[in-house]
């Protein structure tokens, strides 16, 4: 195990064993201070990209929480829309430089020789997994309770490598892509989740029945990372049941780890059935680069009546914010953004159409301010 890893286990033990030192009268004036290295608490550049649609809207609902709990990020704020060739190179050198982004929902043209920007950000950032946190918020009635799924999918390869030619007219060839680097980094990064953040099981989603090659490295490399974490339990599902569990059973599932295509559908029918994609939280990562946005979108983006009407519900991107914050190490504002949003959800004054209120994003995003502590 690495230096880093030691590092975290031992503060996760501290902080676990502080939490239960609580009950002793005698101790409960003592507790662990996080101590930041020199300079943690300057303010942290961020790139963002407002996107499409209701992008803008939401992403300045999460400027105008930042400015009002002084949180110490600054934006730097880029024009970038699903209809471009290309994401521009300065966006690019941006998001090295800053290591964090911030990003609203860009509209991926269906057909067409149009990339998705969102693939080639994943590429060129090599942001390898994406985590999507699916859980039932208090206060949001939802079909099953106990749910706290987090999907971890892979993000680079497989169906969405991008290989695809006509091989002659009327036929065309499109190629599912998976190694086993990115197999075994996918399922390094889920059992590491997992074990930090003291989830008890992983389970592998596949369809190695049909795709005996393709999929099947895919659970090899699973099930050889699952063997150096004997404390996590490790199972494994294929992915047309995993989905008729989902919509059955959900709070049997922890953390998922999946290839590419199948992490999209599992995800969101997990934010479908935990409360919605307009409350669940998400991000893409890399060993250097980290980008933030709506966990799961589903089409979101290009709703124009939603848009008109500015409703569009900011609860989502301002969750992940919150998980963007503690990613730059800043917890505490993390912690009072997430316990405002929660409250206005539990409270249930304020709710967007989706939530089945009548609120705008704007009287949200008030309610969410005049929460902060």
């Amino acid at each position: 195990m690495s230096r880093r890893w030691r590092c975290l286990s031992l503060l996760k033990h501290l902080t676990s064993t502080t939490a239960r030192n609580t009950s002793r009268p005698d101790l409960q004036t003592r507790s662990v201070t996080y101590m930041p290295r020199p300079g943690d608490g300057a303010p942290r550049p961020v790139t963002l990209i407002p996107g499409d649609g209701i992008g803008p809207l939401v992403t300045n609902a999460v400027e105008q929480v930042m400015e009002a709990m002084h949180a110490p990020v600054y934006f730097e704020k880029y024009e970038v829309h699903g209809d471009m060739k290309r994401v521009p190179e300065e966006v690019i050198e941006s998001i090295r430089k800053n290591k964090v982004c911030l990003k609203g929902g860009l509209k991926t043209p269906v057909g067409g020789g149009v990339s998705s920007l969102n693939m080639q950000l994943r590429k060129e950032l090599d942001l390898y997994a994406s985590l999507v946190n699916c859980f039932n918020l208090p206060g949001l009635p939802t079909r099953h309770e106990n749910v706290d799924i987090v999907v971890i999918r892979e993000n680079t390869e497989g169906e969405y490598s991008g290989l695809e030619h006509e091989v002659v007219p009327g036929v065309v060839e499109s190629l599912k892509v998976i190694t086993k680097f990115c197999s075994e980094r996918i399922a390094k990064y889920a059992f590491e989740y997992a074990y930090l953040n003291n989830r008890k099981k992983v389970t592998a989603v596949h369809k190695a029945n049909i795709m005996k090659l393709a999929d099947g490295l895919f659970l090899e490399s699973c099930r050889e990372v699952a063997t150096k974490y004997p404390s996590i339990k490790y199972s494994e599902i294929i992915v047309d049941n995993c989905c008729m569990q989902l919509v059955s059973k959900p709070e049997q599932f922890d953390v998922m780890v999946t290839p590419n295509l199948y992490g999209n559908l599992v995800a969101n029918t997990a934010a479908g059935i935990a409360g919605g994609t307009g409350v669940m939280p998400g991000g893409n990562v890399g060993a250097d680069h980290a980008i933030f946005e709506q966990g799961a979108s589903a089409g979101n983006v290009g709703k124009e009546k939603i848009l008109e009407q500015k409703n569009a519900n900011p609860v989502a991107l301002l969750l992940s914010s919150a998980m963007m914050l503690r990613h730059l190490q800043f917890p505490s504002f993390a912690d009072r953004l997430e316990t405002a949003v929660k409250t206005v959800i539990l409270e249930s004054k304020y709710r967007t159409k989706d939530l089945g209120g009548t609120s705008t994003t704007q009287e949200v995003v008030d309610a969410v301010i005049a929460n902060l502590d």
